[in-house]
């Protein structure tokens, strides 16, 4: 693979992975290897509380107003709230799978789960992304077989789109459905940026069922295995390789990892480095 292609296509990774990038990108001698990490040693997910704006303002205890000490709960609710999770971010890009620390909605239904996939895929910005990737890849001819010029851009768009479509339908709708999985990202908020960081990226391989508990994100890995594998049969032939096939899965997980670490600390760019405040 050349190094400055990988550059390239890293950087624009960095900056737009939110909206999920397709995986036409890749080239095909493209190799990736996988770290794993033992799920006991990774931090836990945060424990949020259901906010209620009705108990906001209203005094506690007996309603006396008598004076006393300050206890643990009346330092507790002068702690800072971390900022919330845009339902954009910079205005573009979709960030509607994210949940604000300290927050714990209900177990998604799966219409709700379907709308969320559909969003993600259909939103005004994903076609735009889709665009900008098929571009890079035509010019930096990813899978010559495609061809090059309007023939080849459209070659790689349409099959850019399929992957986009296929793994959010499958990881976000399909089999969180079937397992009982919570695809959604919960922000930590709070915290170190290395606990913060190892959280978000894990995010892939650990995930909340609809009884709040952590387990295996069964619906991430085999969502994007399935998906990947469909794709192989509408890329050129020489991509449907063992080595081509898990280049392809290992840069889909990888890269939900990079918009997970994005969603976590993007609020608190906004807030302190770029001084938006709601």
């Amino acid at each position: 693979m050349r190094f400055g292609s990988f550059l390239i296509r890293a950087a624009l990774l960095c900056g737009i992975a939110l909206v999920g990038l397709p995986l036409h990108v890749y080239p095909e001698d493209s190799a990736s290897g996988a770290g794993s990490a033992s799920a006991a040693a990774l931090p836990d997910a945060p424990s949020p509380q259901i906010s209620d704006s009705q108990d906001e303002g209203q005094p506690t205890g007996s309603g006396q107003g008598q004076a006393g000490p300050k206890t643990g709960s009346d330092a507790a609710a002068k702690k800072p709230v971390p900022p919330p999770q845009p339902k954009r971010i910079l205005g573009v890009m979709p960030n509607y799978r994210a949940v604000s620390a300290d927050v714990l909605p209900p177990p998604p239904t799966p219409r709700e789960a379907f709308v969320i996939a559909t969003q993600d895929t259909f939103d005004y910005s994903a076609f735009v992304f889709v665009g900008i990737t098929s571009l890079l890849a035509e010019g930096d001819g990813a899978h010559p077989q495609l061809g090059k010029g309007v023939p080849g851009f459209w070659a790689y768009y349409w099959r850019g789109f399929l992957d986009k479509a296929g793994g959010n339908y499958l990881v976000v709708y399909a089999f969180p459905t079937v397992l009982h999985e919570d695809e959604r990202y919960y922000a930590m908020g709070e915290g170190g940026i290395w606990k913060r960081g190892v959280y978000s990226a894990t995010r892939v391989l650990i995930t909340p069922n609809y009884q709040g508990k952590n387990v295996f994100n069964a619906a991430e890995i085999l969502g994007r295995g399935i998906s990947q594998a469909i794709s192989l049969t509408y890329y050129p032939s020489q991509t449907q390789t063992a080595s081509g096939y898990t280049a392809k899965f290992a840069y889909a997980v990888g890269r939900d990892a990079l918009t997970n670490v994005f969603r976590e600390f993007w609020p608190d760019i906004s807030a302190h480095v770029l001084h938006r405040h709601k």
